[in-house]
């Protein structure tokens, strides 16, 4: 049996970490029986144990620890063969593929490619939506080339981030709701809501957007969504409500929709985020270009 890339990449992060909670969680998003399934057809095809479990612990075997550089090696060469693929495919084309979850507006785009046309003439951007179950917008993958996203990004190093605005977290409420009527909402009013929240898989992100950094005790999750026009149709239909930052406020209005300012929060922030390591002109022109067209 032939072995994916994703299952050494599952292998390799259990082994890094010595758990699969962590590893699931924080490392590759996906659930812990998802994990524990996918390193068990990796010993089965390699017919041998790669760890020793209890209920405390987890330890790698000698067949682990021999299969362990080989499959960082085989890793890091199926990245190399993905990136030269995407440059070379890029240079052909001059795309620039830009991943995104929610609307990016702010005049940000027409912006940066009045900015790009002028450094980069011939060079074009394509975009592409992905959902909030991929907490990387598509890096990992290398779906994308560059993506603009709200942080939390993950911490894993993988990937390098600038800031390009700041703005404060409001609230989304179905119209009719008792909070609507109120120009300013507390957060403690809040508490005790039922919240539409992103999936288990965008992680930190989902904590974010539930306000967790704010609470003593965690939501109350009604629903989970994976698009902003998901999120914004479970809230019109009464299941719950979400925070949202400010330009979102503005670009997801609509009649049914009540979005109100929410004190006792930090900022949310958008970042432009490329992969760790990519250097190349395009990229930098492209990060540049967002970090100045919102400061002008």
């Amino acid at each position: 049996m032939d072995v994916h890339v994703r299952d050494l990449r599952y292998f390799v992060a259990v082994a890094e970490e010595l758990s699969f909670t962590r590893a699931a969680s924080d490392r590759l998003f996906v659930s812990q029986p998802t994990l524990s399934k996918q390193i068990r057809q990796l010993e089965l095809s390699l017919r041998t144990a790669l760890f020793a479990r209890d209920r405390r612990t987890v330890t790698l075997t000698a067949a682990g620890n021999a299969l362990l550089p080989h499959a960082r090696q085989m890793i890091e060469q199926w990245e190399g063969a993905q990136r030269a693929v995407g440059d070379a495919v890029a240079a052909h084309d001059a795309t620039l593929t830009v991943g995104f979850q929610t609307s990016i507006g702010r005049g940000l785009i027409p912006a940066v490619t009045a900015t790009m046309e002028k450094l980069l003439p011939g060079w074009r951007l394509q975009f592409r939506q992905v959902t909030w179950a991929d907490p990387t917008v598509g890096l990992a993958g290398s779906e994308v080339d560059v993506a603009i996203a709200w942080l939390p990004i993950p911490t894993s190093g993988d990937f390098s981030h600038k800031v390009i605005t700041r703005e404060d977290r409001w609230v989304a409420l179905p119209a009719g709701h008792p909070l609507a009527d109120r120009p300013v909402v507390r957060f403690e009013d809040l508490a005790d809501e039922p919240f539409i929240a992103l999936p288990a898989a965008a992680g930190a992100l989902r904590e974010f957007w539930l306000g967790n950094d704010h609470r003593r005790t965690p939501a109350h999750i009604a629903a989970t969504a994976e698009t902003a026009d998901e999120t914004f149709e479970a809230v019109t239909s009464g299941l719950g409500i979400v925070l949202l930052s400010a330009g979102n406020a503005e670009i997801y209005k609509r009649e049914d929709l009540v979005c109100r300012p929410v004190t006792g929060l930090s900022p949310s922030e958008l970042a432009v985020v490329w992969r760790a390591g990519d250097d190349r002109e395009v990229v930098r022109v492209f990060t540049d270009a967002c970090c100045l067209c919102t400061a002008a």
